[in-house]
């Protein structure tokens, strides 16, 4: 059985390769270990998929993505940008919205999207093992590459390799893709989670493990001076730390050992408000510290600390200026995250120094590695779903020039 490439992922880039690749004339099999097509794509954005933000800067893309080399993915991002996607879910008649900073969701269901990647494979005459294993792939006679697979062996003029990243393993994320890298002599950039909660101890933890549930808008932040990250966005107090869409944006930059740093009353100056209370009321500081924060958590705060526990009119200044300090600059240090069978993604993975910026062709001829695989990390908000349409598209284009070449 001979095709013109063999895509070992069925997932977003895998997918999306293999439907443009099949358009173009080649002879395309996908391969998937899973018995579900897509099942990442199906969760992902509360079961309505994330699937790009209109508002990623193609020209300066460190300012969506990081890895060892955040440029890197400038060239792909270029050629097919968010809008080249939209037209695209116009084109095939798929409802869908902006929700909140450019990001862009379905309607109705992820569904959609994943039948658009269905049918774009389906023009393209692709073939589709699923579920069924690929248990080697080598070099074979020519510049052939041959895989091993449960359905028996097949060769190809390239091999693409879309096995995602560790995220998520009960849906079947595997490292097989950094094995088959390695195989091959290529670099790995360390794995770590990414966009995952973050935990805190046992004792540290205390105060606010009743906080369960409890969201608000925050400003954090990690890191050192140009190394500073910054996010606005929601925090979500969970019964083991720290979640919601700021936390899991800040948990991409943060470092084990590093403390977070957080204005629970962004825009406010809390330090007036609560001199301006003392001067004029005589209500516990709780409740006064209640007209910035949520009730909940303003009470869990100065439960803390029994100086704080009286009529506002009663507190000194230096403890009224201490909590002031402590609200709009909360510091506290994460024991570690929920690990990858939380985490949306996965950092790191094929080092970019080993692969093409244009084609995503690894150093070794007619091997490609595309999508999570590789050392290519979004924010939050649809910008990894883009990154596999794009890193996807380009490797596609390319496919038929390997495939010419190797005939």
């Amino acid at each position: 059985m001979n095709f013109d490439a063999v895509i070992i992922g069925a997932g977003a880039a895998g997918l999306f390769c293999a439907g443009i690749a099949g358009q173009r004339g080649l002879k395309v099999l996908v391969i998937d270990h899973s018995g579900k097509v897509a099942e990442k794509i199906r969760i992902s954005g509360g079961g309505r998929a994330n699937f790009t933000n209109r508002d990623l800067d193609v020209r300066a893309p460190h300012k969506h993505f990081l890895g060892a080399n955040p440029n890197f993915c400038r060239s792909a991002l270029s050629r097919y940008t968010p809008q080249d996607f939209l037209s695209l879910m116009q084109r095939h008649g798929v409802p869908f919205h902006e929700k909140h900073k450019g990001q862009m969701f379905c309607d109705r269901s992820a569904g959609d999207l994943i039948d658009l990647l269905l049918a774009e494979c389906a023009a393209g005459g692709v073939e589709h093992w699923q579920p069924c294993a690929v248990n080697a792939v080598r070099t074979g006679s020519g510049s052939r590459y041959e895989i091993d697979t449960d359905r028996g062996t097949v060769q190809a003029h390239s091999v693409v390799v879309a096995t995602g990243g560790l995220s998520i393993p009960k849906i079947g994320a595997t490292d097989f893709g950094h094995r088959l890298a390695k195989q091959f002599g290529l670099r790995m950039v360390e794995t770590r989670p990414a966009l995952v909660p973050l935990t805190f101890d046992g004792a540290a933890w205390a105060p606010y493990a009743g906080l369960a549930g409890l969201a608000l808008p925050v400003r954090i932040e990690t890191g050192a001076k140009k190394e500073r990250m910054a996010f606005d966005e929601d925090l979500l107090f969970t019964h083991r730390g720290l979640s919601g869409p700021g936390v899991l944006q800040i948990s991409s930059y943060w470092r084990p050992g590093t403390p977070l740093r957080i204005d629970l009353a962004p825009g406010q100056d809390v330090a007036a408000r609560l001199g301006d209370a003392k001067a004029n009321s005589r209500k516990r500081i709780a409740n006064e510290l209640a007209n910035l924060l949520p009730s909940r958590l303003a009470e869990a705060w100065v439960s803390r600390d029994e100086a704080l526990q009286r009529p506002v009119n009663e507190a000194s200044d230096k403890a009224l200026t201490q909590l002031a300090g402590q609200v709009s600059r909360w510091e506290i240090t994460p024991s570690g995250t929920e690990g990858y069978a939380k985490a949306e993604v996965t950092a790191g993975g094929v080092d970019t120094r080993d692969l093409s910026s244009q084609t995503l062709e690894s150093t070794v001829p007619g091997l490609f590695f595309i999508g999570e695989v590789v050392d290519v990390t979004g924010w939050l908000g649809g910008y990894n779903f883009q990154w596999a349409w794009s890193s996807a598209h380009a490797c596609a284009q390319a496919l038929p020039r390997r495939a010419a070449l190797a005939a």
